[in-house]
């Protein structure tokens, strides 16, 4: 027995050393084979393909240049796709299409690199099987998905989900449809891959899919009887003590039924959109914000604020369709609801806005439009509220100035010329904005003048306006909320400004308005004047400027602002027509001297300019 085991023990060591051998020489002949194969680390492995190109046996300087210089060789060469008897042309410029091909040829190097047995051996594998490597890409996204969407639109039919239609009062079902569509996911994908390749020639087809309906006949079975039941019987509706018959005909106008995907049966519609503005029209009552009153002295009283009362449309829906599906209790409630006003009346006096705290006046006349345009920007901004330390902008107040609006034509200076356009008169707004905050000593932070002097404004503190860059701008400076009025007289404009008392002095300095230049000449050609003829039609204006410095103090003399406001005009033309006619020829002279008693055909004035008939 012991001699039996000792054999057995010794046929076990003998297989095992004949199988380590072999195993020695099995990794030593794959570590022969794999430095034979294991090739430069510098050139990639052969069967390496990127984006379908051989560049096996390249280095990685010469296959990003042989994949570039394709790219750019079939760049505007566009692929042609197909679907469904439709072919689309496109270039991969048109959806920024880019293959980072640098980046293409690392992954490359990676999948045959290595320590080099190993190396030899992954090559010999990529030469037997081969590798083909897609290169990262960019792509509009954008671009992309409109593109599907219009080929989308262009191929296949859409499919159609079940629906009820109403025949009188009578459902009937309408049974859905399978329709075809473009596999976006899958056509997306092949599309890219098509554009960053090399191949072309050959049309590129997209996959087609069935589209089945969302929602089947079976599903809207049930909807049916429950359409049956609603339009069986009216319904009476109530609201307080009234009440009134809803009957099957105005009931089904109001049944928004399944269609377009939709499963189940609701009250909605344009119809039933206009029934409940009826309903709230009769009964409903819109917010009131506390707002503020002013008097004549500048006194400033809250108006309180009122709830409004309005149909809660929702639950009126609900109810009408919960009363349309019940066999028995078919009666019907309007819920009429509360609506709190935005600003409250105990938060309208906690604004601190009790007295005028300025007002300033200006003049107004002349084109009927720009009284218009005047009076229109005035409403505008009437009772606009500035929070303590927000900043007014008169251009954000009014928005643009456009037709649409209601402004007109109308004079208004346009780059230093008096011309007309759309809105002209909005800067005798401006400006009388500019000086009641200007009077009311608050913090001034954007103020433009005009570019031609106006005379009928206070010197050097008019104000302009141009949206959306020339802006008036001022800062509530105070610690209180400030109500911004406007009054329209029939040739005067007032704005009051309305906050808590802030005991403010505001001493004024002008400086004398000098001219700073003659007036620019323009000369307009006449032909109907001699030569050598001037005749002045605008003796034109200089050009000017002026400054204002204001000091604001508060009541204890202590110096609160010291502003300067410089303000330079331009000049306005000299426009002198100049004669351009040929002078006639000088009489002829007879025996007797000159032809006629009087010399030359007619006097001429002093002044060098010939009289005009």
């Amino acid at each position: 027995m012991r001699i039996r085991n000792r054999r057995r023990v010794n046929a076990r060591r003998l297989i095992l050393a004949r199988l380590l051998v072999l195993s020695a020489v099995g990794i030593v002949g794959a570590l022969l084979v794999g430095i034979a194969f294991a090739g430069s680390s510098d050139r990639l492995a052969a069967g390496v393909r990127i984006a379908g190109m051989n560049v096996g046996g390249l280095t990685t300087g010469e296959a990003i240049a042989r994949l570039e210089a394709r790219s750019r060789a079939v760049a505007s060469v566009p692929v042609v796709f197909a679907a469904e008897g439709h072919e689309w042309r496109i270039r991969p410029a048109n959806l920024g299409v880019e293959a980072d091909w640098r980046a293409a040829v690392r992954r490359a190097q990676s999948r045959s690199s290595g320590f080099g047995p190993i190396r030899g051996l992954r090559r010999i594998g990529i030469r037997v099987f081969g590798t083909d490597v897609a290169p990262p890409t960019r792509v509009w996204r954008q671009a992309l998905r409109y593109e599907l969407l219009r080929m989308g639109r262009s191929i296949g039919t859409p499919h159609r989900d079940a629906a009820i239609v109403l025949h009188r009062l009578r459902p009937a079902l309408v049974p859905g449809r399978t329709g075809r569509a473009l596999d976006r996911a899958t056509a997306q994908a092949a599309i890219i891959q098509a554009l960053i390749g090399f191949e072309r020639g050959r049309t590129v087809s997209l996959p087609v899919r069935e589209d089945p309906p969302v929602v089947s006949a079976a599903d809207l079975a049930p909807v049916v009887a429950q359409v049956r039941l609603a339009l069986s019987d009216g319904i009476r509706m109530s609201l307080g003590r009234s009440s009134w018959w809803l009957p099957p005909g105005q009931l089904a106008a109001l049944l928004s039924l399944p269609h377009g995907g939709t499963r189940s049966l609701a009250i909605g519609g344009p119809i039933a959109t206009r029934y409940f503005k009826r309903l709230a029209h009769g009964v409903g009552r819109p917010p009131r914000n506390a707002g503020f009153r002013v008097s004549e002295s500048g006194r400033v009283t809250v108006v309180p604020s009122r709830p409004g009362r309005v149909i809660d449309a929702t639950a009126t829906r609900r109810n009408i369709l919960g009363a349309a599906l019940s066999p028995g209790d078919r009666s019907a409630r309007v819920v009429v609801t509360s609506q709190d006003a935005r600003r409250s009346t105990a938060e309208a006096r906690a604004m601190g806005i009790t007295t005028r705290i300025s007002r300033y006046e200006t003049i107004y006349g002349g084109d009927p439009n720009r009284i218009h345009n005047v009076q229109l920007v005035a409403r505008l901004i009437d009772r606009k509220l500035v929070a303590p330390g927000a900043t007014f902008s008169f251009n954000q107040a009014t928005g643009a100035r456009t037709a649409d609006k209601g402004f007109l034509e109308a004079p208004v200076i346009i780059n230093g010329e008096l011309t007309t356009g759309l809105g002209g008169g909005v800067c005798q707004v401006s400006t009388t904005v500019f000086n009641a905050a200007y009077e009311a000593g608050l913090k001034i932070t954007a103020r433009t003048n005009h570019a031609l002097y106006i005379s009928h404004y206070p010197q050097g503190r008019d104000a302009t306006v141009n949206y959306p860059d020339v802006d008036l701008r001022f800062v509530n400076d105070t610690p209180h909320w400030l109500l911004l009025r406007t009054f329209v007289g029939s040739s005067s404009l007032v704005v009051d400004l309305y906050g808590a008392p802030i005991h403010r002095r505001v001493v004024t300095e002008t400086r004398p308005l000098v001219e700073t230049g003659a007036p620019p000449v323009k000369r307009v050609p006449d032909p109907a004047l001699f030569e050598g003829v001037k005749i002045v039609d605008d003796f034109g204006e200089p050009s000017r400027s002026t400054s204002v410095r204001r000091l604001v103090y508060w009541a204890n003399g202590k110096l609160l602002y010291d502003n300067t406001w410089y303000s330079s005009y331009r000049g306005e033309d000299r426009i002198v027509r100049v004669g351009t006619k040929p002078k006639p020829p000088p009489p002829k002279k007879g025996p007797s001297g000159p032809s006629g008693p009087s010399g030359p055909s007619g006097p001429t004035g002093a002044s060098g300019v010939t009289p005009q008939s």
